[in-house]
């Protein structure tokens, strides 16, 4: 379940993401659902208000090499997974 706090310090963050322009690049496609009770897996994102709510601390990063994980925003719950194999998988 992929409950995700936005936070503004690297100090903070479980994972640094880079959001890339291109499927092929990603590490993962992910949807933002509206309700908590549909995030599921890793690729399916409920965004909370609260860090006590979060399953996952995430900083957006400007640079790729910065990035612990690259991810594609996807409209479909149904295209939402990992495209490749990863360290995080199961762990957002």
């Amino acid at each position: 379940m992929a409950k995700i706090y936005i936070v503004e310090r690297e100090s903070e963050a479980d994972v640094k993401a880079f959001a890339v322009q291109r499927e092929s690049q990603a590490d993962l496609l992910y949807c933002e659902v509206e309700r908590e009770s549909k995030a599921k897996g890793d690729a399916l994102w409920f965004l909370v208000e609260r860090e006590s709510q979060a399953t996952t601390k995430l900083m957006w990063v400007d640079r790729e090499s910065q990035a612990d994980l690259k991810v594609l925003q996807v409209e479909r719950e149904s295209k939402a997974k990992w495209k490749k194999s990863h360290e995080l998988r199961g762990r957002l």
